[in-house]
Formats: structure tokens, sequence, C-alpha cells
């Protein structure tokens, strides 16, 4: 122990000027002995003294370490836990947390718990630790409880208060007084110090002359002791009678404070009494308020008079008055007393009379609307739909009662509801159904109005019985001729129709909306705001997008609504716009163009792409992009049925030649509009058509060659094509070129073919020779090819008979060819450069395999170009 003492001492606490007191060696609880741990009390050697409990620790190389120091002013408690007669080592320490150890023998518990308590109790003036489970004999005044090997000594650096524990292992050296009083008596003396028996004599000499002196002094004090003792006695009696005297204050003050208590409490009551009859008075004059309505609002509920300005005013007024005393914020309990029972009764029966007064008079207004027997007066000069602002502007005045209803009475709003939609549904229908037939007149113009009714429906059924406009037929099997002009009032009168429609409608919804409050869903439930006061930003996000979503299914049901409501107003709209669509279709199948085009702008003009108009119109829109589907279908159709007749020249195929008029006619309707991409597809699907049924009846017509069918129909498709300059087709017209091309070769190679036959197979025959090693200058040797048999050949082919036979030719092609195309001068053409091409290829082969022969053939190159002039000049 003294070297673990030693070694605390020198290694630790000196460096830092601290003396160990004592110390413990311990372990945690439940681990396993791997370190040691020391818990030391330590004191400063300098003021002010402080004292510390420093845990340290030995490592495994035996290195003492201080891990943790507490300030023994932060101790809180000491628990030792188990009594003296357990063998038990636990004990804890409170500082912050508290902190369990487990000592290695009981001894040194034993010790550093004692001195510990006796330096807690002596030094600390504060607030002082609690001391638990400790026995009772160690923490005696008295040093004899602890161990042998400690006792108390008085520490010359603290004052007398302060008790240090000084450990017998250590040296403890004089202070400067101690040795300064101890020289000075030895001088006094003049002893030397080997004579210690004297100088100890003496000293007890002095010791015994000064406990005589102090009983001497004691006994001498003794009567004045008694004479203090007595009066302390009276003292304490006079203290007594004074406590005696305050005891009986005290109780009679302790009645005074239960009496004064009790009046406070009666007050108290009669306080809360009081409060609570202003509250009962002031809810019941509130309730009186909110449920009392006039007596002239009484009469105006009962005998409404809506017929007058006066009296609706008063009518509107009174039905405010009864909605704002009905639906007034009434507490729960305050309902359930027979007064307010009775009121609401009286309400009701008011609310009923008054609501059956008006839907009555409501639904006789609209019917009388509905029944209104007076043409609409169209303008002779511009096709205008008046708007029926009148009635509107009428039943404006009885708005305010319309949302009276659909909050007050909802089975008598819908009723209404339904009379007004199907009395405005046969006013529009009659005025809808005039305008049309009115747009029918203005678009067939002279020709409508030269004729009587019967014979316009003669001339219009003679004009639907046959085949109209198709491409696969010729112009003169079309049942009519097109109108240019009635075209173009086609479209000026379509557009003027729908132009005219949305004003007419938007009027109607705005008035519906407003008047019948259609924008309010649900006007009798009550909106109530949450504070946003101490919500988070993600609860505000949520609640934000949460209302949002909400606001959108309301949007979606009141535009439900609206449309509904409006649908069965306008129904005749759609039915009416397809019957004036279909009616010019049957005239003119092109009218399905205008009309795609029209209604797609309106459609994609439209503000509000969910409103019944626009929605009315895009149905109307979907059966005109179906029947321009299916003329467009057709118009392929009559292409591959096309058939030509068999006993003439086929000449330029109709559904070649209508094409221009077709494609013209499309260009004017589709320029510069949003629906070119639907018109770009049917091109390509009609010339892809074309291009195959023209391969197809070139193969099939007995009386026309091939060539010529593909030549003369090719070359029209690329001047069509070059004039009209559409470019999604500028790749068929490339193709038309080139089938052109290809046509002009064939025909060419085929009629024209070989006019020098036999000169063309001499020199075949050469040239197999050339190809099988015999030379060109030795080919004259050969018999066959000898210059004999060539003059021979050549003498065939005089210039007379060549010019006849070229003759010949030039009308058997102007026999083939249509004068329609005029292509007889470049076929002619082309005839010519092959026969001089044929005519260089012979004269060349004649030139090297014969050199110096002087033969020639009878006519030259210009003789050759002289007979194509001629020949072309006589026809």
């Amino acid at each position: 122990m003294a070297t673990i003492r030693h070694s605390l001492q020198t290694e630790i606490f000196r460096p830092i000027d601290e003396r160990l007191m004592t110390f413990v060696h311990v372990y945690k609880p439940h681990k396993k002995r791997k370190t040691s741990n020391f818990l030391c009390l330590t004191v400063t050697k300098e003021a002010p003294i402080v004292f510390y409990i420093h845990q340290v620790k030995k490592t495994e190389k035996n290195v003492l370490k201080k891990k943790r120091c507490w300030s023994l002013s932060a101790l809180k408690i000491v628990d030792g836990i188990s009594d003296s007669s357990s063998d038990e080592k636990d004990f804890d320490l409170h500082f912050d947390k508290v902190y369990k150890w487990t000592a290695v023998s009981l001894e040194e518990r034993q010790t550093f718990l004692v001195i510990l308590w006796k330096q807690c109790m002596n030094s600390m003036t504060g607030s002082k630790p609690e001391f638990k489970n400790l026995p009772k004999e160690w923490l005696m005044s008295s040093s004899t409880s602890l161990p042998a090997s400690i006792k108390p000594e008085s520490d010359g650096t603290s004052g007398g208060d302060n008790v240090v524990l000084i450990e017998p292992e250590e040296y403890q050296a004089l202070s400067e007084k101690e040795e300064a009083d101890l020289e000075k008596m030895m001088h006094e003396l003049h002893f030397s110090v080997n004579n210690a028996e004297e100088f100890v004599g003496k000293l007890t000499k002095q010791l015994s002359y000064l406990d005589e002196k102090n009983l001497h002094s004691v006994l001498s004090s003794e009567e004045k002791v008694s004479e203090l003792i007595n009066r302390l006695d009276s003292a304490i009696n006079e203290v007594e009678k004074l406590e005696s005297q305050f005891d009986s204050y005290d109780e009679i003050l302790g009645h005074v404070r239960t009496t004064i208590e009790k009046m406070e409490q009666k007050n108290v009551l009669i306080q809360i009494v009081n409060r609570n009859n202003e509250k009962l008075l002031y809810q019941l004059e509130r309730v009186v308020h909110q449920l009392e309505l006039a007596p002239k609002h009484q009469a105006a509920l009962i005998d409404a008079d809506l017929t007058t300005p006066h009296g609706l005013k008063d009518a509107i007024a009174a039905a405010k008055e009864l909605q704002a005393v009905m639906n007034a914020e009434i507490h729960p309990a305050l309902v359930q007393l027979t007064a307010v029972q009775e009121q609401k009764k009286r309400f009701d029966k008011w609310k009923s009379k008054f609501s059956h007064n008006l839907s009555r008079y409501l639904n006789n207004l609209f019917i009388h609307i509905g029944n209104d027997t007076s043409k609409l007066k169209l303008n002779s000069v511009e096709l205008i739909l008046p708007v029926r602002s009148q009635f509107h502007s009428d039943l404006g005045a009885y708005t305010p009662l319309m949302h009276w209803c659909k909050v007050m009475d909802r089975k008598a709003y819908v009723a209404l509801i339904k009379i007004y939609t199907f009395s405005l549904g046969k006013l529009y229908e009659r005025d809808i159904k005039q305008f049309m037939e009115e747009a029918k007149h203005r678009v067939a113009g002279d020709r409508m109005n030269s004729v009587s009714e019967d014979s316009r429906r003669t001339s219009i059924g003679s004009r639907t019985s046959g085949p109209s406009g198709l491409l696969g037929i010729e112009k003169e099997q079309w049942t009519h001729d097109f109108d240019e002009e009635e075209r173009t009032r086609f479209d000026q009168v379509l557009e003027i129709v729908l132009s005219q429609l949305e004003p007419v409608c938007l009027s109607e919804q705005n008035f519906c909306v407003s008047f019948f409050q259609l924008d309010v869903l649900s006007p009798t439930s009550k909106n109530t705001q949450t504070t946003l006061e101490g919500y988070t930003d993600e609860t505000r996000k949520n609640d934000l997008e949460k209302q949002q979503i909400s606001q959108k299914k309301i949007d979606k049901k009141v535009n439900e609504e609206v449309r509904r409501m409006m649908s069965e107003i306008f129904g005749c709209i759609e039915s009416e716009l397809l019957s004036f669509v279909t009616h010019h279709e049957k005239l003119d199948n092109v009218y399905c163009m205008s009309a795609l085009i029209h209604l797609t702008e309106h459609v994609m003009s439209a503000q509000d792409t969910g409103s019944f108009l626009s929605i009315t119109f895009g149905s109307v829109l979907v059966h005109v992009k179906r029947n321009y589907d299916k003329y467009m279908q057709t118009q392929e159709k009559s292409i591959r049925e096309s058939r030509l007749p068999r006993k003439s020249k086929c000449g330029i195929i109709p559904f070649v030649s209508n094409f221009e008029d077709f494609a013209k006619t499309a260009e004017n309707i589709f320029r510069n509009t949003e629906r070119r991409t639907d018109l770009d597809k049917w091109y390509v699907k009609l010339m892809t058509t074309i291009f195959e049924t023209i391969q197809n009846i070139a193969g099939d017509h007995p009386k026309t060659p091939p060539e010529v069918i593909k030549m003369e129909n090719f070359h029209h498709l690329y001047a069509l094509l070059s004039q009209l300059k559409i470019s999604v087709l500028d790749i068929h017209r490339k193709e038309a070129k080139q089938k052109y091309n290809d046509a002009l070769n064939a025909y060419v190679t085929r009629y024209f073919g070989r006019p020098l036959e036999k000169l063309n197979l001499f020199f075949e025959g050469v040239q197999v020779k050339v190809a099988q090693g015999v030379k060109e200058s030795e080919i004259s040797y050969q018999v066959a090819f000898s210059k004999q048999e060539l003059r021979q050949v050549i003498r065939e082919y005089p210039a007379r008979e060549v010019k006849k036979g070229l003759d010949h030719l030039y009308k058997k092609v102007d026999k083939h060819l249509c004068e329609e195309e005029n292509l007889l001068q470049v076929v002619w053409r082309a005839m010519q450069e092959e026969f001089i091409q044929q005519y260089k290829s012979i004269e060349d082969l004649i030139q090297r395999c014969y050199p110096g022969s002087m033969i020639c053939l009878e006519f030259s190159i210009e003789d050759i170009l002289q007979f194509f002039s001629e020949i072309a000049r006589s026809h």
C-alpha cells in the first residue's frame, strides 16, 4: 500500500501541487478485473484549499494515468449499498450521474468512505452530500472509529474548523512558528540537547503549575457561573411567557383567517353567479335578436307580390332575412329550447309558403317565354342570329330569389331548372332551325330563289342521284357542273353560322351560370377555415395541395353541370349543323373539306376547350372528319375501279386529268391551315394509287400500246405536279418524270426498231467474228462478209425506200398518240436521234472493217434530218 501511495503522490499529484489524503483500489462491478482503478481523495497545497476526487487508471504497462476528476462540491450522494454485517464491497458516488464501484478489500472501502465523510462534514460550508447505507459507528465524531493506521491531526495551513487527516507514513515538518518557539524555549532553559531528562522534568513542573493556576481560576469563577445560570433561567421563563402569548394570538388570528376565507369564497360564488347571469342574458338577447323576423318581412313572405318592382324588392329583402335567421349559428343546447323550436317551425312554414308561390310564378314565367310564337327577325342584308337578351334582362330581376331557392328549397330549384331548360330549348330550337334554313338559302343564292319549293327539291334530288366530282370518271359523266361562287358562299355562310352561334350560346351560358348560381356547387355547406398558426411548412404545403385538388374537383363538377344544362337547351345545334353540312355534301362532296377547316379553326381557337359549344363543335368535327375520309376513300376507290373505252385509243386517263381540278380546289381550301397534314396524307395515298392504276391500265388496253399510255399519262402528271408545286409530292413528281422517260425510250425502241435491219444483222455477224479473234482489217476476206456482200446489202436501202419507211412509221406513231398531250413531235425527235445513232454506228464499222473500200450508204445524216423534217411538215 505504501508503494502505491508513494507512486500516486509522486507521479500524479505532486506535479499538480496536490496532496493525497486517501485512496481505494476499485473496479467496475459485473466486469472482469482486467485493469486497476484507484479513487483518490486529494487536497490542494496552496490557498484556496480545494478537495478533489480523482479516478486513476493503471494500464497494462503499469503506467498510472488520470482518467477523471470531480470537485468534492460536485458530490451529491454517497451510497454504501450494504451494512457492516455484509461482505459486499460495492458503493456508489453520485455526481452528474451515478458511478458504481466495487472495492478490492473491505478495509480500503471503509477507510475511504469514513475519511470522505469526515472531510465533507468538516470542510464543506454549503450543501453537503448525502451519505446513505453507511454503519453508524463509522460516522462517529471521534477518531477511534478510524483504522489504527489513520488518526486526525490539526493542519497548520487551515483554521481550527477544518480537520485534515494526516497519514503517519508521510513525514510532516515543523512550521516556522513552532520551530522558533522551540528554539526560544531551549535558549531560555540553557539545557543541552543530550540532557533530556532534566529538560522533560522542567517542562513537567511548568505544566503542573499551569494546571494549578487553571484550577484556582475555575473555583474562583463558580459564583459568577451560578449567577449567570440563574439569569439564563429567568430569561427562559420570560421567553416561555412570550411564546404562550404568541400562541394565543395565533389561535385568535386563525379564527379570523377562517372567517375571512369563508367570506372570500362567498364573494367568489356571488361573482360567478353574476357572470353567469350576464352570459345567460347575453345569449338570450342574442338568440332573440337572431331569430327575430320583422312583421313587414313576414307579410311579404306570406303574400308575396312578384309582379311589381316594389313587391319584388320587398320579397327579396324578406327572403334574405328569412335565410339569415334560419341559418343563424345557435348553440346546440339553446336549440333545444321550446321557444326556439316553435320559432323555427314558424320559419319553416313561411319558407314553404314563399317557396311555393315563387316556384309557381317562375314556372309560369319560363313556360310563357318558351311559348313565344313570334318568329325570329333575320336581317335581310347580313345573316345574323339575334341574341334574345330581352328575357335575360327580364329574368335578371329574379336572380336573388333563384339563389335563395337553391339554398332553401333544393327540390323546387331542380324543378325550375328542368322547366327552364325545356322551355328555352323549344325557343332556341325554333330560332336555330329558322337560322339554318336561311343559311341554306344564302348558300344556294339565285339558284334557290329562281325555283319554287317543289322544283327546288326536285333539283336537289336530281343533283344527288349520281356521282359528282369523282376522279375516276369522265367529267361528262358528272351529274352537274360545280359552281365556284356557290362554294365561296358556302365557306362564307358556314363561317358566319359558326361565329353567330358562339355569342348566342355564350350569352345564354353566362346568364344561366349567374341566374342559377351554377358556379357554386353547394351553397348550403359552410366553409370552415382552419388557422395556419403553428403549422409546419410541410403541413401547410400538404394542406395547400389538398385544397388545390379539391378545387379542381369542384371546378370539374361545375363545368359538367353547366355543359349538361347547355346541352339540354341547345341540343339541336349539333343535329342542325350536321344537317347543314350533310345537305351540302350531297350537292358537292368538296364541301366536307371546307367544313373540316372551319370547324377545326373554331375548335382550336376556343378559349375554354371544355365548354359546351367547343365540345359540340368537336363532335360535329368528328363527323365531318369521317365524311372527309370517306370522300377521300371514295376518290381512291374510283381511281382503282376506273375503266376506259376499249374501242378507241386510251389518251389521258380521267383520274390523271381530273386530279388537276381536285388538287387546285384542295389547295385553295387547305392552304395555310392546321389541317394541311390530313390533305398531304391523302395526296400521297391518291398519287400512289394513280401510279399503280396507270401501270395496270397500260397492260390491259387493247388499242393503245402500254408504253404510250405510260408515256402520256406520266408526262401529264409530271407537268401537273411541277405546276402545282406540292412539296409532299416532290418524290412522285421525280418518279413521274423517270417513268415518262422510261416509257418514251421503251416506245422508241419497240416501234422504231432498226429500219436498216439487214445492215444491222450483217454487222452483228462482223462483230461476232471480231469477237472470235478475226482482225477488223481482215473481215473483208471472209466470204460471208466480203465487200461484194456489203455492197449488195447496202443497195437494198436506197434513200427513197428509207424515207417511205419513215413516213409509214410517222403515221403509226400519230395513230398511237393522243392530240391533247401533243407528244408526237417529242417522240418523232427521239426516233430521229435513234436513227442517227444507228447510222453513225454502221458508218463507224464500215470505216474500221473496210478501210479504203470507198463503200458508204446511199444517204447521209443531212438526208436523214431532211427526211424527218419533211415528214413532220407534211403531216
